[in-house]
Order: C-alpha cells, then sequence, then structure tokens
C-alpha cells in the first residue's frame, strides 16, 4: 500500500522459558543415561577380563571374574584401593588409553543425571516463580502459528514490551521463534488448567486465541473463562456457524479472519481505497489507526467532535452498547465511555 512508513526495528530482550516440555518422559530421560553408563562400565569389565594376566590381586594372587567386576567398579569411581593393581606395560596401556576415557564419561553421565533431575529442576521451579511473581496485567497468546506471531508483531510495534507477552505453544520451533522476539515462553498445552495457571491467567490483561482449529480454540476459551472470569479474550474463528459457540464459550471478542478478506474484497468493489484504508486502520504501519481508550477526565460532557487527542471520534460504548458519532448520546461523553477513534500514527506512538 502506498505512504506506508516502514515499521522501526525493535531489539527485543531475550527471555528464557518459562517451562519447555521435555521430549523424553523423566523415567525414559534416566533410563537411557543408566544403560549407557553400565553399557561403558560392562566394557570396562570385559577390557580388564580380556587382560587379567595383568594384574594382580594382593590379596590371594588369583584375578577371578569377580575380582575383576570388583577392580572395574574401584577403577572407574577413583576410588582405589590398592588391593588390586594392573602391573604388566599392556594393562596399564589399557588403563591409561581406554579405561579413563570410560571412567570421564561415566562420570559425566552420573553428575549430567544429578544436575539435570536435582540442581537444574530446583533452579528452573526457583526461576519460574520469579517470573510468574513478575507476571501481572501481561498479554497470553495461546497458540502462535500465521496469527499468532502476526498479532504479536503487531503488539510490539504498537510498543508492547516483550517481556509484558507470554506465549503458550506446543511447537518446540514456534516456541523458539517467540523466545527470539523476547516474549516469554511455555511449551505446553493451552486447554489444561495448570499450564494455563503457571502463566498467572487470572492478572492477564487480555488474552488473545488462535490455536489452529476452532474446536481446540473454543476449548481453550472455555478453561481460559473457567480460570479467568473477568479477564478479556479474543480468538480466531475461521468458520462462522462456530462464532456463535466462540461466544457462548466466554469469549469477548471473535475474529473471523475469512469474513475480514471477504469485507476488504467487498470494499475494494466500492472503491479503490477502501480496502487500503481498511487495512490501513488495522495496522500500526500505517498513516492511521483505530484506538480505543476510556474517557479522559477534560472530556466528560463534551462532544465525540472534539476529543482532547485531536483524534476523529468514531463511536462511544456505554454499558456494553454501541453509539456512533451521529447519535445523541456520543454528543455528551460520560465517566465509564469507552471511545474509538482515529488517530494519526505518530499521535498513537506518542500515547494517544
Amino acid at each position: 500500500m502506498e505512504n506506508r512508513k516502514p515499521i522501526r526495528p525493535r531489539v527485543a530482550r531475550r527471555f528464557q522459558p518459562l517451562r519447555r516440555a521435555s521430549k523424553w518422559p523423566v523415567w525414559a530421560d534416566v533410563a537411557v543415561r543408566l544403560s549407557i553408563a553400565f553399557a561403558l562400565i560392562g566394557l570396562a569389565v570385559l577390557l580388564h577380563w580380556s587382560d587379567r594376566e595383568g594384574l594382580v590381586d594382593h590379596y590371594d594372587g588369583k584375578v577371578s571374574f569377580l575380582d575383576v567386576v570388583y577392580f572395574t567398579m574401584i577403577s572407574v569411581t577413583t576410588t582405589g584401593f590398592g588391593d588390586i593393581a594392573p602391573i604388566s606395560d599392556r594393562s596399564r596401556l589399557i588403563e591409561a588409553v581406554l579405561i579413563t576415557p570410560i571412567r570421564i564419561a561415566v562420570l559425566f553421565i552420573f553428575v549430567g543425571t544429578a544436575y539435570n533431575f536435582v540442581l537444574k529442576r530446583s533452579w528452573e521451579k526457583w526461576r519460574m516463580a520469579r517470573i510468574q511473581a513478575k507476571l501481572t496485567n501481561h498479554i497470553v497468546v495461546l497458540g502462535f502459528g500465521v496469527s499468532g506471531s502476526e498479532a504479536v508483531q503487531e503488539l510490539i510495534a504498537r510498543g508492547t514490551d516483550p517481556a509484558d507477552i507470554v506465549v503458550i505453544e506446543p511447537s518446540a520451533s514456534r516456541i523458539a521463534a517467540a523466545e527470539d522476539m523476547g516474549c516469554n515462553v511455555l511449551q505446553g498445552d493451552a486447554t489444561t488448567d495448570q499450564t494455563l495457571l503457571d502463566v498467572r491467567i487470572g492478572a492477564a490483561q487480555s488474552v488473545l486465541v488462535s490455536a489452529g482449529r476452532d474446536d481446540s480454540s473454543i476449548l481453550i476459551v472455555l478453561t481460559v473463562r473457567h480460570l479467568a472470569p473477568h479477564v478479556p479474550i479474543s480468538v480466531v474463528i475461521r468458520a462462522r456457524d462456530n462464532e456463535l459457540l466462540a461466544r457462548q464459550a466466554g469469549a469477548n471478542n471473535v475474529i473471523n479472519p475469512v469474513n475480514f478478506t471477504g469485507l476488504l474484497l467487498a470494499g475494494s468493489a466500492q472503491g479503490a481505497h477502501v480496502a487500503d484504508y481498511m487495512a490501513d486502520l488495522a495496522s500500526v504501519s500505517g498513516r492511521v489507526q483505530l484506538d480505543e481508550r476510556p474517557v479522559r477526565a477534560e472530556e466528560v460532557g463534551g462532544s465525540i467532535d472534539h476529543l482532547a487527542t485531536g483524534g476523529r471520534g468514531l463511536r462511544i460504548y456505554r454499558a456494553g452498547t454501541a453509539y456512533g458519532f451521529w447519535e445523541a448520546e456520543a454528543q455528551k461523553l460520560q465517566h465509564g465511555d469507552l471511545i474509538v477513534e482515529v488517530v494519526p500514527c505518530e499521535a498513537s506512538e506518542n500515547g494517544a
């Protein structure tokens, strides 16, 4: 479109994820690690047994298979009592060249397992609690597909700090993309109560739902509304028949991208620039922008035609009812009114 201003690049701060979904169950991860460790120990036992002639037992002078297993364990764990020791050059070479790498690998496996399942999990739990404590008045984006990612980009372009955005998405690649934008991320299922509680859904400023499927999106809306009765919810619904279901589930705003595309097409048929202007209003990159805000104290009692921001007032919302600029109710603003106006993007960026 013509006369579009380029979106100014924003340096996004990088945030650690609240939590990443594990590809392996905990028991499977532990089992794999232990299996590798014991396989390496078994290999060390075979090496020692094959070269048992180069070992000496200071207790009885005989090296049995049990002695080899015992020697391998104290060797791998670097205990080294000295009752059994390599005495031949070949045995010492095997100990230095083959057993030492096995010893180091086994130690790394056990230390890494202890770190992952004790220290790291404790650290992640503490860090997650720290992030959660700061989550308030944030925007929760449930689904980071095409619509969700575009919404986050537009929010950041409009001045929203990425620290105030939390993205929940099951896909690891999409989660990584959201994290690169500077958002807090949580890889998980947004239809489960605990996942939403983890991001303090009840303290959110608003929730944007775009799960990619209408049934999933409606289920998410139901779950969010159950946990956060007063948080505004906007949801993307692609089938017209499901719009009513989404509203009944608790959505405050239902956006149908198919319908919006139809509106743009119909507008273009009525005039060459109608669709262009409608798209201009919807994006921060245009010359003008739609803005919704509460009425200001100095505007109470005045008309929607004379706003303090200098914007063009289009309608007001009073007690849930919309009134256009041509109606009498819009000529005398009251406390609690919400104003929808058109403002130049420069004014919007300055906080209008």
